[in-house]
């Protein structure tokens, strides 16, 4: 659902109100994998030797870690050929060749 889709469904209030509630309360993935973490966190202390590992694993030694995609810069010519190549399928979608 879009920003816009969901500001004709519900108002500016009740936007703010889940947003406040939210701030409180998270949900999702990133909550959803810090419990796993905890678990798993707890299982592997529960069976570690402290003599081999001194530290207690932390959960977020079994979360996952998301890394931002590297991107490179480009040119002005590489996004002048991406245009062309868009407006030639666009041109191609309508008919015009």
């Amino acid at each position: 659902m879009t920003v816009g889709e969901l500001l004709v469904r519900i108002s500016s209030r009740e936007l703010s109100e889940w947003m406040a509630f939210f701030s409180l309360e998270p949900w999702g993935t990133e909550v959803e994998d810090w419990r796993a973490g905890l678990i798993a966190s707890t299982i592997a202390n529960s069976y570690r030797d402290p003599k081999r590992r001194r530290k207690p694993y932390e959960p977020s030694d079994f979360m996952p870690r998301y890394e931002a995609p590297k991107t490179q810069e480009q040119s002005w010519e590489e996004q002048a050929r991406i245009l062309e190549m868009w407006s030639r399928v666009l041109q191609a979608r309508d008919g015009r060749s």
